[in-house]
């Protein structure tokens, strides 16, 4: 059996791509549904990403909302990939990550990608800002953690851009 959180967004997905509905969040929560926080839902098929899309930080009233709203982002909305279809459900898992909060940081020297995710910002262009999560197969440095972030998830390409940088520690349910 799976952790109640990673049970709500299973429940979410399959309602939504079954049925088109939105469900709501059980009548009793557990603790980690009550606190607030941003959280990731990602969904993997055969071992390869399906889906990803999650908020650094809390946009609902609790983790079990923000969960629903997530689930069906990374089910139906993620750019990189085509919405889910009920044919696929029953192949797919389901982690989720909730995020604590983010602290700024100084440098590489303040990373370890295994236990930490990191944030990158412009300081010119604040929109301009990306996120990894911490603990993913093949970012092994500082280094590789800081390039992806940077660049494929900030797009932020000119290596001369001041930027902030931020990690924060997840907590992942599977």
């Amino acid at each position: 059996m799976a952790h109640p959180l990673v049970e709500l967004a299973r429940e979410t997905i399959n309602a939504y791509v079954r049925r088109g509905r939105t469900i709501q969040p059980p009548a009793e929560l557990t603790p980690e549904m009550q606190q607030r926080a941003g959280v990731f839902v990602s969904l993997k098929k055969h071992g390869q990403l399906r889906g990803c899309i999650g908020t650094f930080t809390p946009t609902t009233p609790n983790v079990a909302q923000e969960i629903i709203q997530n689930a069906i982002s990374a089910a139906t909305r993620d750019p990189r990939f085509h919405p889910v279809q009920p044919s696929e459900l029953d192949e797919l898992d389901i982690s989720v990550d909730v995020l604590a909060p983010p602290e700024p940081i100084q440098g590489l020297e303040d990373l370890d990608p295994k236990r930490y995710g990191l944030i990158v910002e412009s300081r010119h262009h604040p929109w301009k800002r990306g996120l990894l999560l911490p603990d993913l197969e093949g970012v092994d440095t500082p280094e590789q953690q800081m390039f992806i972030t940077r660049v494929h998830k900030a797009g932020i390409t000119d290596p001369n851009e001041p930027v902030n940088l931020y990690r924060f520690e997840v907590v992942r349910y599977h």
